[in-house]
């Protein structure tokens, strides 16, 4: 009789514990992940290259400045050589946290800079224009269909941005339109799906964020519910066309649409580049 009162004592408090440890636990349990990627027409001094990746911040919606300066003294720790956002730095309308925002991207430092790209929450409530003011103010170079040269030396590789591809009008042949076909290309893509476009151009990485991995992940079944042009390449490290493309789609730091994370950590990537 114990045992039964126990058990339908658990079942009933089954529910309870899963959602207190999806909405209070998981998601400010950041996890970093260290991934190596070898790309063939990366240059000899670019060899050891470190980028480290965040994306979909979802400032406003459970998810602090306070916490976004957390989050870059994480990021300045891990040394990166180059520093990429890829979209998403508010949930809906930028409030009134615009200058201590600036104030804590301007603390993130990388010797080859900081991009960034906006997603399509950078586009609700018409602020697209505020957010490329606070990125750029903070020291990121918003990168809107075109491409910037990342110097070593004698040699160089590119680090280029498309547009949202949901809200926005993104435009990879004038993104790459001044890059040499032979050199190597980084582009980065708020929508992971994009890659099926860029496999058709000269581009050697993606970098993409806006499904959140799924956010909610159950065992044996994945992601239950996944956004548009975020649903081929979900999460993880991924090789097009036989090695033509390879893709990292990145967790993303905050949620949306519901403040819930379950087996599905936030995630800040770190991009160890290699020459093949």
């Amino acid at each position: 009789m114990k045992k039964m009162i126990y058990g339908v004592a658990g079942l009933a408090l089954a529910p309870a514990a899963g959602y207190m440890y999806s909405r209070y636990a998981e998601p400010g349990w950041l996890r970093t992940t260290e991934v190596t990627i070898t790309l063939k027409r990366l240059p000899p001094s670019f060899d050891g290259m470190r980028i480290v990746q965040f994306s979909d911040v979802h400032l406003g919606f459970h998810y602090t400045t306070e916490q976004l300066a957390g989050l870059a003294g994480r990021i300045q720790a891990l040394n990166p050589d180059l520093i990429c956002f890829t979209g998403d730095l508010y949930d809906s309308a930028v409030g009134s946290d615009a200058i201590p925002t600036v104030e804590v991207l301007s603390r993130l430092h990388a010797p080859l800079g900081k991009g960034a790209v906006l997603g399509n929450h950078d586009y609700y409530g018409k602020e697209s224009e505020k957010i490329i003011s606070i990125l750029t103010d903070g020291g990121f170079s918003v990168l809107m269909n075109r491409s910037v040269p990342l110097q070593r030396g004698q040699e160089r590789i590119w680090l280029g941005g498309v547009d949202d591809m949901w809200d926005g009008r993104p435009d990879l042949p004038r993104t790459l339109q001044n890059v040499p076909e032979n050199e190597c290309v980084i582009l980065l893509a708020h929508c992971p799906d994009y890659a099926d476009l860029a496999l058709k151009r000269s581009v050697d990485l993606q970098l993409s964020g806006h499904s959140h991995g799924g956010q909610v992940r159950l065992p044996l079944f994945g992601p239950v519910v996944l956004p548009a042009y975020g649903r081929k390449y979900v999460a993880g490290h991924y090789v097009l066309g036989g090695g033509k493309l390879q893709v990292y789609t990145n967790r993303g730091i905050g949620v949306s649409v519901y403040p819930v994370r379950f087996n599905c950590r936030p995630e800040l990537t770190v991009l160890t580049l290699r020459r093949g």
